[in-house]
Formats: C-alpha cells, sequence, structure tokens
C-alpha cells in the first residue's frame, strides 16, 4: 500500500460516515466506479473540513459542500468565526496515483469561480443560469453575519496549480490570498495528520466544573518560580467526560509534548483498570484510583460566576497534555465508543484530577521543551516512560518519519502508538508501519554496516552521526532493505528473535539487485529471493573451507576422535563476518548477473 492507496482508504471510511440521508451518493454500488470516484472526490472536501477545522460531524461538513450543477466553481465551504475568516473551496480530486500526483488544475477552472458575483449576491452565473441552492446558502450564511464587515476570504485549491507565482495567483483569483494543497502539502496537512491523530490543533477550550461538591471553590491556585520562568499551577477535579471529549475531538495533537503516544502498544493493564473504573462503576472511585493530569497552558481562566448555581467555566489556550497522557487518551476512546450511545450516561460525573501549568512571560520555545523533559522526568508515571520515548519528539526523529512517508508511504514509528488511531479507524494496514529500532537494523544493514545495525537498544543511544537524511540512495538501500527482510522473515512466529544473517541477506540483496530505476515489489524480490539464497550458500560453503573464523573442535562420543567442525552461528559473530559478506556480495555486484527489467 503506497500513499496514494492510504488516502484511498480514509476517503472510503469519510465516506461510511454518510447517515441513510446521503448514502445513495456516497455508497454507490462496487460495480459503478464512476460514481464511487464521484463520491471519493466530495470525501476529499470532508477531509479537508475535518483536518482543518475540526468538523466530525458528517451532516455538518455535508451541508458545507457546494459542488454541483451551477455552482460557480465553488465546491465548498467554511466560516471560521474564531478567526474571521470565509473559505471557499475549489476541489479537483484525481482517480488515479499518477494523476494525484502530476496533473495540474487549468488556468480556465481557476477563471470560472464566481466568486465576486457571488459574494456581491447575484442569483445567477454570467450566462443567466441561476446559482444552486448550496451556493444560495453560502449566501445566506454570510449575508447573516453580524459581524461580516471583519470577514476576510481565503480561497483554498484542493488541487496541483500550475507554477505561478502568488502574486500572479492572487491576481487572477480577483485578488483573495489563495491556500494550495497540492500532492505533496495534502500528503502533509490532511493525510498524515488523519493516520497519527494529530490533525486540528486545540487554540483554546472550556470545561464546565461542577462547584456542588467542592468546599474550597473550583480550584487551588498559587505561582511557583523555576529557574526557567514562572508559572502559575492551578489544580482542580475535571468532569471526566469533558476530557474524554476534548481528547476524542483532538486526539495526539493535544499530546504533540508528550513523550510518546498512547493506546494500544504498552500500559494494557493500566488502560483496563482506567475502563474498569469508568464502566463498571456507578460512584466516583475514579477520582481516587487515578493519578490525574497534567496539562500545559498558555493562558488559563477560571471564571465562578457564569448565571449558573453551583457551575463554573475553566478555560485553556493552546492546551498540551504532558503527563496522563495514557489517562486521557483511554477516556477519549470510550468516548469514542460509546459516542451514539449517550456518553454522557457512562461518564456519570465521575472526576480526575486536573493540574494545568501557565507558563507566565516566557515565549522560548526551547525553554518550554526543557521544562516538559524536566516534568516527565520527576512526575511519578503509572507506565514508565524508557530513555528512548524522550527523544522521540526531537527534529531529527520527526525529519526521518517525513522524509520515510513522502518517499516510500512508510510510517517511522518515531513514538511508540502514533498510529494506533489509524490502525483502529481502518485507514492503515499495519505492514505499512516500520518500529523506530528496526528501522534503524534495516538503515544500517542495508548499507553494508551490519554490525551497527544489530546492536542492541541503538534508538536509546539517540546517537546517528552516519546517518545522512539528505542521501537519498541509502534511503532507496532501506527501502528495499524494508521489503526483502519483510519477506525473508514472512514464515516466522511473531516475536522470535532476528539473528545476524538475515540482516546480512538484506544487505546482500541490496549489493545484487540495487539499481537505478528498480522497482520495488513483492512480486520481483520473491523472483530474485531464490537466488540470493543460492549465492548465500555458495558464501557460507566458501567461508567454511577458507576462513579460520566460526570453526570450533569437537569430540566424537562414539569413537573419542577430535575434529573440526564449521559453526555458522559462532561464524556470524565473528569480527570479520560483515567484512567477508561485503567483500564477497560486492564483487558479485560487480558481474553481469541475470536480473529481470527492474524499471
Amino acid at each position: 500500500m503506497m500513499k496514494y492507496e492510504i488516502l484511498l482508504k480514509i476517503l472510503d471510511k469519510i465516506r461510511e460516515e454518510a447517515s441513510s440521508k446521503y448514502s445513495a451518493k456516497y455508497l454507490p454500488p462496487v460495480d459503478e466506479p464512476e460514481k464511487i470516484n464521484n463520491a471519493r472526490g466530495r470525501a476529499y472536501i470532508h477531509l479537508y473540513l475535518k483536518v482543518l477545522f475540526g468538523v466530525l460531524d458528517f451532516d455538518e461538513r455535508e451541508r458545507q459542500i457546494t459542488d454541483g450543477a451551477y455552482d460557480g466553481g465553488i465546491d465548498g465551504y467554511y466560516i471560521d468565526s474564531d478567526t474571521k475568516q470565509i473559505y471557499l473551496i475549489q476541489s479537483k480530486f484525481r482517480t488515479t496515483s499518477a494523476n494525484f500526483r502530476d496533473k495540474e488544475i487549468t488556468l480556465d477552472e481557476i477563471l470560472r469561480m464566481d466568486v465576486n458575483r457571488i459574494l456581491e449576491g447575484e442569483e445567477c452565473d454570467e450566462s443567466g443560469n441561476a446559482y444552486n441552492g448550496k451556493i444560495k446558502q453560502l449566501q445566506r450564511d454570510v449575508s447573516e453575519l453580524p459581524d461580516v464587515a471583519r470577514y476576510g476570504y481565503r480561497i483554498v485549491f484542493l488541487a496541483n496549480i500550475p507554477n505561478i507565482t502568488s502574486a500572479k495567483l492572487r491576481q487572477i483569483t480577483g485578488g483573495y490570498a489563495a491556500e494550495v494543497y497540492d500532492y505533496d502539502k495534502s500528503y502533509e496537512k490532511l493525510v498524515f495528520p488523519v493516520i497519527s491523530g494529530t490533525y486540528f490543533t486545540a487554540s483554546d477550550i472550556s470545561i464546565p466544573i461542577d462547584l456542588s461538591n467542592k468546599n474550597a471553590g473550583s480550584k487551588i491556585s498559587y505561582t511557583v518560580r523555576t529557574k526557567i520562568s514562572d508559572c502559575e499551577i492551578t489544580v482542580l477535579f475535571a468532569p471526566t467526560v469533558e476530557i474524554a471529549r476534548i481528547m476524542n475531538k483532538y486526539k495526539n495533537s493535544i499530546l504533540k509534548y508528550n513523550p510518546r503516544s498512547y493506546l494500544d502498544l504498552e500500559g494494557q493493564s493500566v488502560n483496563n483498570a482506567i475502563r474498569d473504573t469508568i464502566l463498571n462503576t456507578e460512584t466516583n472511585e475514579f477520582a481516587l484510583y487515578n493519578n490525574g493530569i497534567t496539562m500545559l497552558s498558555d493562558e488559563t481562566f477560571i471564571n465562578e460566576k457564569i448565571g449558573q448555581k453551583n457551575k463554573a467555566q475553566l478555560r485553556i489556550k493552546n492546551p498540551q497534555i504532558i503527563n496522563g497522557g495514557q489517562t486521557s487518551y483511554t477516556l477519549g476512546r470510550i468516548y469514542s465508543e460509546y459516542q451514539q450511545h449517550n456518553p454522557e450516561a457512562i461518564f456519570n460525573e465521575k472526576e480526575v484530577l486536573l493540574k494545568i501549568i501557565t507558563l507566565i512571560d516566557n515565549n522560548s520555545h526551547e525553554s518550554k521543551l526543557q521544562l516538559i523533559d524536566e516534568i516527565s522526568n520527576a512526575t511519578n508515571k503509572q507506565t514508565p516512560v524508557i530513555n528512548a520515548d524522550r527523544f522521540a519528539n526531537e527534529i531529527f526523529h520527526q525529519r526521518i518519519q517525513r522524509k520515510v512517508f513522502d518517499r516510500y508511504g512508510l510510517l517511522y514509528e518515531r513514538k511508540r502508538g502514533e498510529f494506533s488511531d489509524g490502525l483502529s479507524n481502518g485507514y492503515i494496514d499495519g505492514r505499512l508501519l516500520i518500529e523506530r529500532n528496526q528501522f534503524l537494523r534495516l538503515f544500517y544493514s542495508s548499507n553494508g554496516k551490519i554490525n551497527r545495525g544489530v546492536q542492541k537498544k541503538l534508538f536509546q543511544r539517540n546517537s546517528f552521526p552516519d546517518l545522512d537524511i539528505n542521501d537519498d540512495q541509502s534511503f532507496d538501500r532501506f527501502f528495499l532493505g524494508f521489503h526483502v527482510f519483510r519477506r525473508l522473515i514472512s514464515d516466522r512466529k511473531p516475536n522470535l528473535k532476528v539473528e545476524k544473517n538475515i540482516y546480512a541477506k538484506v544487505f546482500a540483496y541490496n549489493q545484487l539487485f540495487f539499481a537505478g530505476g528498480l522497482r520495488v515489489d513483492d512480486c520481483t524480490i520473491d523472483s530474485n529471493i531464490a537466488k540470493l539464497e543460492a549465492k548465500w550458500r555458495e558464501f557460507i560453503r566458501i567461508q567454511s573451507e577458507r576462513s579460520e573464523h566460526g570453526k570450533r573442535a569437537l569430540v566424537d562420543r562414539s569413537t573419542g576422535e577430535a575434529k573440526i567442525v564449521f559453526s555458522e552461528a559462532k561464524y556470524y559473530r565473528s569480527a570479520v563476518f560483515e567484512q567477508d559478506v561485503a567483500r564477497f556480495f560486492g564483487a558479485l555486484a560487480a558481474e553481469t548477473i541475470d536480473q529481470p527489467d527492474l524499471r
């Protein structure tokens, strides 16, 4: 599965969200590909609205899609009351991977957008055709804004744009600012955030607080001076249903500073305990049993005078959970699972301890990261954070993740569990994931550094001066090695230790079959694995005859005779093994061998 196939899976999952009212439009019969492509084109606009603006409800998004006959060149819109912007969308979804990458929207298609006519209240296009009902709805929505004079307009192109300057594009759109989600940006800003659960960043959230059982008011608040910044610490009990609702909406985007993502890979006993306390108790034991959540905030306000008895409102700007992520995400999962079955009743006034740290007069990103790291180190955890988790947010690993996804459609899992949202929703195939240590083993092995690749706990050392992110060929060798490795271990039991010779074969295959224009797929690799194995047997035979390494003395129990035998396992551990593999297969690579056309 490559990137385009991931996009199609996401669009198909969005189509499945359609209510019965829209099912005929979004879920046509499988033997009608044209209708399916049209439905995916509309779902592509849904994806934009979901990711950029957090519109999770299908019907709410569908209301803002205007695509159809006499739409004035506008396929959708969104009115953002927070930023005072009105977004007008034109989308050109392409139905093949190559077209999605290469085919551009034409200038004529851009010029057909009747933005000015529509915003000026015209009811018909220049040919006298009445605009469709959705465009008239757009006109009503804009006209009914009480402070419409404060709003600006932006044109959004979900398409590849011809190579023209921003100034020229603005001129073509009638003077409006334009945003372009082309091939690269669509994967970076729309697809990847969905599969990693990091779409729609929380900028300002509000949480209602119940004061009825709180003798000292809604909170405890005090100021602490640290070497990094003065901090105001606010401690209170918050409704678990509100934390769950926030996590269901913002997912991993509210865990960006957390050293890992959560859900399925670790801490199952903790997750199960959280679920059990929420689902199987009617009283508020959760407030006693759980260690609570620590949240970082740029600004924090609590208003106890909101015109409601025993109620208060908490507002947090740019929240980020830095401790208690496992608790928060598990609550979010429960909310998601029971969203159609009155989740408020399930959470039933259960509360969780919430500590909010507000940095005062500190705009340094580096200082913020340092403070987060120190809090993470010092805070008692229900599930320990290992050193490798602390390195996961570093720019180096983010760049690797971006490159591996952009170039190959693979998912480098720098944070444990970060793609569990994409897996649980069926957006991605687990075979696309590559765990961080496994990536490093395959990268080094594919490029001839077999001994480096089999070192223990590579990621935890976090020192990779010999890994050049800009060396495309070394990454291409990794990509080939990834597919070869997967083929070589396909018959093995899960979690079985991989021997050093498997990594050596990954390098050997690269030496034999790496060439310009190489097509990497399972069929091509399968057709060459037998050749690789034959060459490997020849290599071992030669070394057993020539090499002194790997040989050991044995005594024949029946005769008492001492003899020298060659042990492959001992040879693999020898100091010369890597050199011998490189020398033998390097020489073979220079020969003319029987290779299929790999281009």
